[in-house]
């Protein structure tokens, strides 16, 4: 399960003027050190008792995520009324679709200065 935290670790930070820091025990990326956009729970958490995410949501998408997908996609406690998407680490989710789900996460947060910062040709 290293392995799926070292991707969710490298997609995080590659993200403009994001950081890293424990919140709540657990690793916990932030924009620009104020609003978090995900957490990552690698020995699980609380009644779920497997390794997972909690990532940011653009509108919509988290239900749109669990309807398609129920098996790596849930609801998580605390943060899934807000948007939030609980995402399962240990049902063979691609490194790509996890990076793209926290590349959302981070544009439901991010102010639109760093938006186009992301959205810059490379």
């Amino acid at each position: 399960m290293t392995d799926m935290v070292a991707i969710v670790w490298r997609a995080c930070l590659r993200l403009p003027e994001v950081s890293e820091r424990l919140s709540h025990g657990t690793p916990t990326w932030f924009v620009r050190g104020k609003r978090s956009f995900v957490m990552v729970w690698p020995d699980g958490h609380h009644q779920d008792d497997f390794a997972h995410l909690w990532c940011a949501a653009l509108p919509g998408s988290a239900e749109e995520l669990i309807a398609e997908n129920p098996r790596t996609y849930f609801r998580p406690p605390y943060v899934g009324h807000r948007g939030w998407v609980g995402v399962r680490l240990d049902t063979g989710i691609g490194e790509s679709e996890l990076a793209e789900v926290i590349e959302d996460g981070y544009r439901s947060v991010a102010p639109r200065t760093l938006l186009a910062r992301l959205d810059e040709p490379r």
